[in-house]
């Protein structure tokens, strides 16, 4: 059981949300429920499914509070991974998910735009490239290289105006995309210490979103994220972690001859960011059954222009681990 928790928490805790801008901004699909980060045993599989519900009607220009151009952004947002053990040392994992609403409402709750639908195919190797256990003492390093691709579309359009027979689309800000509509390499890095006396486990994630340009000629902000952890086993089935994690998202670009705001109505200037967050997690498991709820706390934000920032992120999820055939060595993480 101990296992599972620790192979838990490399799995679940990095919750991010790819959103910039304000009637700029970028789309893409949040990984919910984190990256995975780990690696299973060998024929070891894992089903993950959550929820994650995130809203804000906070806008600030740099680091200081703005006045709201509308009222706030929600969504709520289903997300599906399944990962395998190939080898000791070797994971694949497969995750999408789908949007069941995004909408932006305006003043007065008028002008309200929403869009809802799937996102993008994360296809998610690892591997483990260190692990030892000496002394009581537990160092784990897995690296991961994986590839993101949109199944969504990332060019929806509401209906702005209709008479005398003709109907006037407008395209719905990056904000309210389910994808950015680009393939995008996604780098990630995990470092875990355990001090199995105290049963204490200390955790430091790394992820890199390498994007590229979608079809319109727009190329959303390069992402990337460090997160540090501290995670404690209580009572033997209960979990707890607290998570520090610093974001930065590079300002959006375009392909030469697009100009963003002519076309798209999209000001580079007031997209990007820096931000510091605090996520506590707490988890219950039994039988290879995992249940966990986690908060997205912001401590500091700094973005650029004049964009929405984050106030309200919820998430919870059910994972299931299980050997699809028997295991005869002692398992290598």
């Amino acid at each position: 059981m101990r296992l599972l928790i620790i192979s838990l928490f490399t799995l679940i805790f990095n919750t991010l949300v790819f959103s910039q801008g304000c009637c700029s901004g970028g789309a893409g699909s949040p990984i919910a429920g984190g990256a995975a980060t780990g690696v299973l045993q060998e024929n070891q599989m894992e089903i993950s499914i959550n929820y994650q519900f995130n809203q804000s009607n906070k806008f600030f220009n740099e680091h200081k509070e703005a006045t709201p151009p509308f009222n706030n952004l929600s969504s709520d947002y289903l997300f599906f991974r399944t990962d395998y053990g190939v080898s000791k040392k070797f994971t694949l994992s497969l995750a999408s998910g789908y949007f069941l609403d995004k909408s932006k409402i305006g003043k007065d709750n008028s002008d309200t735009i929403s869009a809802n639908g799937i996102g993008d195919l994360i296809i998610f190797p690892r591997y483990s490239i260190y692990n030892k256990i000496a002394n009581f003492k537990r160092t784990a390093v897995v690296i991961g290289l994986g590839l993101k691709i949109p199944l969504g579309s990332h060019n929806d359009s509401t209906l702005t105006f209709s008479a005398y027979g003709i109907d006037n689309y407008q395209m719905n800000p990056p904000m309210l995309q389910v994808t950015n509509g680009s393939n995008d390499f996604m780098f990630t890095s995990f470092f875990f210490r355990e001090y199995q006396k105290s049963k204490l486990r200390l955790f430091i994630s790394s992820l890199y979103v390498k994007k590229g340009y979608n079809a319109l000629g727009i190329k959303y902000g390069d992402y990337t994220s460090v997160s540090f952890f501290a995670s404690k086993t209580l009572f033997y089935r209960w979990g707890v972690t607290a998570q520090l994690k610093a974001e930065k998202i590079d300002q959006i670009k375009s392909a030469d001859n697009i100009d963003l705001e002519a076309f798209y109505n999209i000001s580079p200037k007031s997209t990007g960011s820096k931000k510091w967050f605090f996520i506590p997690q707490i988890s219950y498991s039994k039988n290879g059954m995992t249940c966990f709820v986690t908060s997205e706390i912001p401590l500091y934000q700094y973005l650029n222009g004049t964009q929405i920032g984050s106030q309200n992120q919820f998430t919870v999820g059910v994972n299931y681990r299980f050997l699809t055939k028997k295991c005869e060595d002692p398992p290598l993480n």
